[in-house]
């Protein structure tokens, strides 16, 4: 575990008890959303219902809401925004754990969708949760003025297409075996991790029609605890099990995979992931007490255990 310097300003167990609360509430929200399974395309519907009602931390959602809550808006949008995001995560769950990508038969402590069901239904139902999402983002429902669904949708796409997730993870799969320096290793895991946390968090100045030094102050935080979530991650790979990580443990290494990690060693990496939660925290300095739940998930980014 790495204590932050700055326990007195921020305590990871807020964000812990509060994401825990938020993801047995959103789960109802997924599942109150999606149609049941029926009709001749009913093994789609299933492998969605699957891979999204499967759990997971919910940071993304809890992220979007919590930046939306900064501002005066209406949560119903932004509540809506999440279930986009969540959308996108999972598809792209689905679609890393392939034998074509990452090859993982386990995702979230139960067989991977292509597992239970097979490639081809993995492979449809990834699809159908990406274009859910920008359905769901399109709608009014959302927010009534059309520009600032334009712009969610545009923000979104950018974030997870070529030049964001998508593009990261073609880096993520050339790169094994290869040497990269600290500064590829990096952009590669703000594209293939970190854009879209940084589109979650911004998504509530968005919707709030805000720019400016608040949404940047956002975006800065976002940037920086994407990179820490993403060496956490890497650590984990490293020095968690199977069991706890709810996923193949390892494999990072077995697959010859370009992390900060395996670049720095694990003493170095820590300190990198603490210094990028000082960097998110003294980020925050323009919002009040009202962003505390930010600057105490920061810590939980840094202190996770799965």
């Amino acid at each position: 575990m790495m204590e932050p310097d700055n326990m007195s300003i921020t305590d990871p167990e807020m964000a812990k008890n509060s994401l825990k609360e938020f993801a047995a509430s959103f789960q109802n929200t997924i599942e109150d959303f999606l149609p049941e399974a029926e009709g001749m395309e009913d093994q789609v519907l299933s492998a969605m219902r699957y891979a999204l009602l499967g759990g997971g931390k919910r940071l993304r959602p809890f992220l979007i809401m919590k930046s939306a809550s900064l501002f005066s808006i209406e949560m119903n949008y932004a509540a809506r925004v999440a279930l986009a995001v969540e959308c996108v995560h999972t598809y792209s769950l689905i679609h890393d754990d392939l034998p074509a990508m990452d090859n993982d038969d386990m995702r979230r402590g139960q067989p991977s969708v292509h597992k239970k069901y097979d490639e081809a239904t993995a492979i449809l139902a990834g699809d159908a949760l990406l274009t859910l999402a920008f359905e769901i983002l399109s709608s009014p429902k959302t927010h009534p003025d059309a520009e600032v669904r334009c712009e969610l949708i545009a923000k979104l796409a950018k974030a997870i297409g070529a030049q964001g997730m998508v593009g990261g993870q073609m880096i993520d799969l050339k790169a094994e075996n290869q040497s990269l320096i600290e500064s590829e290793i990096t952009r590669m895991q703000h594209m293939k991790t970190g854009a879209l946390i940084v589109f979650s968090c911004e998504a509530g100045a968005i919707l709030a029609k805000v720019t400016g030094e608040r949404r940047d102050s956002l975006i800065g935080y976002a940037e920086n605890i994407g990179l820490a979530f993403q060496i956490v991650d890497d650590l984990l790979d490293v020095e968690g099990s199977s069991e706890d990580i709810g996923k193949t443990a390892g494999k990072d290494e077995q697959a010859g995979k370009a992390t900060l990690v395996s670049l720095m060693g694990t003493k170095k990496a820590k300190e990198s992931a603490k210094n990028l939660f000082e960097q998110a925290i003294s980020g925050l300095k323009s919002f009040d007490e009202k962003a505390d739940i930010l600057r105490s998930l920061a810590a939980f980014v840094l202190n996770r255990a799965h």
